[in-house]
């Protein structure tokens, strides 16, 4: 696989700028050189936990290079391009991992996955559908999430919504309830269009169930199928009923978050990270802000969550992989810094030995979740290839904009996919 395709076209400038410490520390066994996206101040501090914990043990150096969420997504790709991948860098589970690991760009972990006996520390769910590619371990996991309906409780029981939705029907009444009160019912901020993608994935999940979607992820489904084409309708029912908060694309995720907690709006659809920033503005859980599952779409199709799991990978041409893999088996064992990643983070930790007491309702609830769903997916831009996930966020994003046209648009995406499939 060649990463060197369209998708990449015109980016290299100014990504090409991103640091490199990698070069300049080569060859040097005292030093493990790490890109990643954990960038805000809550998720910076917490990584760099980890680092000051593995120095204090091995005497190893951490060297660190954090990229911007987005400008990550593609940069970390040009850099496997160029061949000049730090030791270790973070993804998200999923196609992302198949695709790096196709193209040859990280090796196997297999060694000290079973030196360190992860199999005793990391949950065995996460561990099956997270860490394997190919018949071999590649994936360390250091924490996972939930998407859920965030909600602001005082604003749903003043407007009278005491019930909360389980049912499709009963979230497009809650809807109406929340309109007739001129609260905005759901804030969406898909400025960096991923954020839709969930409403995407649980209608897809809800409707034509995983196994179709597993389908649609890999190319063996079309985005012109009537499955495709329902979710897409329903989607529509929403945004015909103003049920979204104006101006989505112009917002991000955080604003979407705002809305919420100023009480503008009274939900929005985002994974558990968004528990993290309202804990970092003094928010209280359960009290000022809460959640409820994704309401059940057909009665009789397995239930699903949908989340990423983050973790990490070793570089093919890295310079200390020794030290990488340490630093990744110490990153997902120490059960303290564990629990600090998870709280700082507002996710769920993969160690088994991380005491639940350290979660909040809000979150326990989370967990308790995940525990009882019949199936665990990575959201969608997680799920399928990324030239192909491009071109399904950029549908999303085109779709909240103007709803008018969804056969128009769901054939343009599909050649646009096949297309991406293609590289």
């Amino acid at each position: 696989m060649n990463f060197k395709t369209p998708l990449l076209a015109g980016i290299c400038v100014g990504i090409a700028a991103l640091p490199l410490q990698a070069a300049a520390e080569e060859g040097n066994p005292d030093v493990v050189t790490i890109s990643h996206y954990f960038t805000g101040d809550l998720g910076l501090k917490g990584i760099q936990a980890f680092f000051e914990g593995f120095k204090a043990k091995t005497g190893i150096e951490i060297v660190d290079s954090p990229i911007g969420h987005e400008d990550y997504k593609m940069g970390i790709l040009v850099r496997a391009a160029g061949n000049s991948l730090p030791d270790v860098f973070s993804y998200g589970a999923g196609a992302r991992p198949q695709f790096v690991v196709d193209a040859g760009n990280v090796q196997p972990v297999d060694d000290i996955w079973d030196s360190a006996g992860l199999d005793a520390v990391i949950t065995k769910t996460v561990a099956d559908g997270a860490t394997i590619y190919n018949g071999k371990r590649y994936f360390i996991p250091i924490g996972y999430h939930y998407a859920g309906m965030f909600y602001n409780p005082k604003v749903m029981a003043e407007a009278g919504v005491t019930k909360l939705p389980e049912t499709w029907d009963e979230l497009l009444a809650a809807c109406t309830t929340l309109n007739d009160k001129d609260i905005d019912p759901i804030a969406l901020g898909s400025k960096y269009r991923w954020p839709a993608q969930f409403w995407f994935d649980y209608l897809l999940l809800g409707t034509a169930g995983p196994d179709y979607r597993a389908k649609l992820m890999k190319g063996d489904a079309s985005y012109t199928d009537p499955e495709v084409k329902r979710v897409m309708e329903m989607w529509k029912q929403l945004i015909d009923a103003d049920c979204f908060a104006e101006n989505s694309n112009a917002n991000d995720w955080t604003d979407a978050g705002d809305q919420v907690a100023r009480g503008d709006a009274a939900m929005t659809l985002m994974g558990t990270w968004i528990t993290g920033y309202w804990n970092g503005q003094g928010l209280e859980p359960g009290t000022e802000y809460d959640f409820f599952p994704f309401p059940t779409v057909d009665d009789g199709v397995p239930v699903s969550v949908v989340g990423p799991v983050d973790g990490f990978l070793v570089s093919q041409n890295s310079t200390n992989p020794q030290g990488a893999k340490e630093f990744l088996a110490f990153m997902v064992s120490d059960a303290a810094l564990q629990a600090n990643w998870a709280t700082v983070q507002g996710a769920l930790s993969p160690n088994v030995n991380v005491d639940p007491s350290i979660y909040t309702p809000v979150m326990k609830k989370a967990l308790d979740t995940v525990g009882a769903a019949e199936n665990f997916a990575f959201n969608y831009d997680l799920a399928t290839p990324p030239p192909v996930a491009e071109v399904g966020l950029d549908m999303f994003a085109k779709f909240m904009n103007d709803s008018s046209d969804i056969d128009g648009l769901l054939q343009d995406t599909q050649r646009a996919a096949e297309d991406g499939f293609k590289q």
